[in-house]
């Protein structure tokens, strides 16, 4: 069906219809430039809204006949759904306008709870610089991905922490926030955490005082954990007393606890199944979130029927998090890691529509995680699945292209995004597709220049600057390095340091500005805050990209400080040491090196057991300032560690190096080391011999090696399997050695 804006006409008579219409004509303004006719009476219209009975208010039909287009709903919430559903199927260009194909049909949700939090706090990497027309402007974008639900975060700990940047005392925000949503009939939740010193009573009160003065809450989130210490008994004693008293203000709001465990609690998880089996009263929900007692599919088997689970994905974060990137492998380059840091701007469709097919059948819906707009798109597509899981990724991106890039083709756009996650595979200077993907963006931002105003177009095209610095960067000293490493062979030491003092060229220093320009505009255009010092973020790692892109992503800057090292060391000794160092990796061929950031958990050759927290190194400037080899980027995190490896030569002793984070071990369990089911060591953690000379030139501030033996019993057929298991604490280790005595 084809359009002009000149003449286009919205019929809407009931008030629920003529504040769709008023909406509806918002959108059509800003894509068409002008602003259509709105009527209450007559045949000659355009697009209607007409009020009816429906399944739900999360339900809408649309009627296409004779060139006119009706919305049926019975409300707010249901209309804007209906227009949504329009502006995704349209082509705009100027004031014509056409649909791609029919939209009529009958139209319902997959899940009942479609949402994201959008808590009005310092920790967020936007949301904080937000004014109550950010947050109303944000609300409609986030109904036209198919939401019925925002969450919003009282004074954390009981008490303001306003920044800079905020306009509102928090409270104050929240009780607009919530008329906000209350106006588009969007439910509300509250992620409430237990304050320190809050006894059951005063917890009650101070919730029921609040919601007293809401217009609108539907539901309360008490985390179990993160934040969170209580008993799983205790805890849920609480909510009970919580629900209690919010529900003497208003019986429909609901409690919905987390299954979020705290640390230190043994059995909190079996405890907090159990409590709920003997009493449930009080509750209405259950939340699965980071952090989690159980993995979901577990879960839902113990926790009783009757008890629906809300799902909290974790959409933001890239590391040190519950779904990092490329989260089935954990095998996100270190470099990237080390540039982009945790909260970059991250569209991962494919990964997070794998995601959701893997944990739909197990929950009633969802409110993700969320700390800014770096995960605009990431809400989209979890949103549009929670209404239709039936959708293409492709078909999803067309439509966000649709909505919210008006004028350029959609599949441009769909092809550019999926581009930024194919950037993330590999190696980042292997990867050539990064060229090709800032070529993309550069080609959209030069043919339609109107993009250069978007915010979301920015924020994208920014990201594949970042990801084209980084590869360049990488390829840049990796190429220095290979040619100090042959000075260094020859004997040339100056002159290899020299070549490893060589600066960039023109074309990388001009990337590098344009990443600061666009970093200044984004800031001015939605409050993206860049760095800490000029655009007030919370810390480094909290979206301030500009405080971690120019980490170190290869061994450059390492190398150069051992030459420093070198220097103030025996001079007699300088040559063999700097040899050393730039063959720091290098073994035999009957030997075996490991690194958990070198070589990932594939690297192993075996599946780990649990769920391996990958602690990331790499973005931490305190940390990788210089002093620390890219092998020692990532740290992995477990209760056992798995290798198979072979090769090693028959008869001969070997004996095992590895590289532990330095951590207090006190409370830590037995420590056992086994090669083939052999024990080569059980004792304390970490056990073995130390080598302080070892870990002074080769380690860095933070980490210790230790030394076991592997005597020639323990190897079958040149071939070892090695098991490390410690049940309290946990094994921390960045990598490992076995080479011959």
């Amino acid at each position: 069906m084809k359009f002009s804006i000149d003449g286009f006409v919205i019929k809407a008579a009931a008030p629920e219809e003529k504040k769709a219409a008023f909406l509806f004509a918002d959108e059509l303004e800003a894509r068409a430039g002008k602003r259509p006719a709105i009527t209450d009476t007559g045949d000659s219209f355009s697009f209607a809204f007409s009020c009816r009975e429906m399944k739900s208010r999360d339900c809408f039909s649309v009627c296409e006949e004779d060139g006119k287009i009706t919305v049926f709903a019975q409300g707010i919430r249901g209309f804007i759904y209906g227009f949504a559903a329009f502006l995704k199927n349209c082509i705009f260009e100027g004031g014509e306008f056409e649909t791609e194909c029919s939209i009529s049909g009958d139209y319902s949700p997959c899940k009942e709870i479609r949402g994201h939090q959008l808590g009005y706090r310092t920790t967020p990497n936007t949301y904080d610089a937000w004014s109550y027309e950010d947050y109303r402007r944000y609300y409609i974008d986030i109904m036209l991905m198919g939401c019925n639900t925002v969450e919003h975060i009282p004074y954390e700990n009981g008490k303001s922490r306003r920044n800079a940047l905020m306009k509102y005392d928090e409270e104050e925000f929240l009780a607009e926030a919530c008329r906000m949503a209350d106006e588009l009939d969007l439910d509300v939740s509250l992620w409430y955490p237990n304050a320190d010193g809050e006894t059951d009573e005063t917890a009650a009160q101070t919730r029921k005082k609040l919601v007293e003065k809401l217009p609108r809450v539907n539901v309360i989130f008490p985390p179990g954990g993160d934040p969170g210490d209580l008993p799983a008994r205790d805890f849920l004693k609480r909510c009970k007393a919580i629900s209690k008293s919010v529900k003497s203000v208003s019986k429909d709001i609901k409690i919905f606890p987390s299954a979020q465990a705290p640390h230190g609690i043994e059995g909190w998880g079996d405890e907090f199944v159990k409590c709920l089996e003997d009493d449930s009263e009080g509750i209405d929900g259950i939340i699965m979130g980071p952090n989690h007692a159980f993995p979901l599919d577990v879960l839902r088997k113990k926790v009783p029927g009757h008890l629906p689970i809300r799902f909290y994905p974790d959409i933001t974060h890239n590391l040190r998090c519950e779904y990092p990137v490329h989260f089935d492998r954990d095998d996100w380059h270190y470099a990237l890691c080390a540039g982009l840091s945790r909260e970059c701007t991250n569209p991962r469709p494919l990964e997070y529509a794998y995601l959701h097919s893997q944990t739909k059948d197990f929950v009633c819906g969802s409110v993700s995680y969320s700390e800014g707009i770096t995960d605009d798109v990431n809400k989209f597509v979890w949103s549009s699945l929670d209404y239709d899981d039936n959708q293409s990724i492709k078909g999803i991106l067309q439509d966000y292209a649709r909505l919210f890039f008006a004028g350029v083709p959609s599949y441009i756009i769909a092809e550019a995004i999926l581009k930024l996650e194919e950037n993330w595979y590999g190696d980042p200077a292997e990867n050539e597709g990064i060229d090709k993907t800032l070529g993309i963006f550069r080609s959209l931002s030069e043919k339609y220049i109107f993009l250069n105003k978007n915010w979301r177009f920015n924020q994208l095209f920014f990201r594949a600057l970042c990801d084209w610095l980084i590869r360049h960067r990488r390829i840049f000293e990796n190429s220095l390095i290979e040619k100090a490493k042959s000075l260094v062979n020859q004997g040339n030491l100056q002159e290899a340091k020299a070549v490893l003092q060589t600066d960039y060229d023109w074309e990388y220093k001009a990337a590098r500005k344009e990443i600061d320009a666009l970093a200044a505009l984004l800031f001015d255009e939605i409050g993206l805050q860049l760095d800490v010092e000029n655009y007030h973020a919370d810390s480094w790692e909290r979206g301030a990209v500009l405080e971690t892109i120019d980490l170190p992503v290869t061994d450059r800057a390492w190398l150069l400080g051992r030459f420093e090292y070198a220097e103030r060391s025996d001079s007699e000794k300088k040559d063999g040491f700097i040899k050393r160092v730039f063959n720091r990796n290098r073994v035999e061929s009957d030997e075996f090196y490991y690194s958990v950031a070198e070589d990932g958990l594939a690297g192993t050759g075996e599946p780990q057991e649990g769920e391996v927290y990958i602690n990331v190194q790499a973005d931490r400037p305190d940390v990788n300032n210089g002093q620390m080899p890219c092998c020692m980027f990532k740290v992995f995190d477990n209760y056992s560690f798995y290798l198979t490896a072979e090769g090693f030569s028959p008869g001969r002793d070997y004996r095992l190096i590895v590289t532990f984070a330095d951590r207090n071990y006190d409370g830590a369990g037995i420590f056992k080391i086994t090669a083939n089911g052999k024990t080569v060591y059980e004792g304390g953690l970490p056990g073995g011999e130390k080598n302080a000379v070892y870990d002074e030139e080769m380690l860095c501030r933070g980490f210790m090696s230790r030394e076991y033996p592997l005597p020639a019993d323990v190897f079958e057929d040149g071939r070892l399997r090695l098991v490390m298991q410690e049940e309290k604490i946990g094994v921390m280790i960045s990598e490992l050695r076995i080479i011959k005595l």
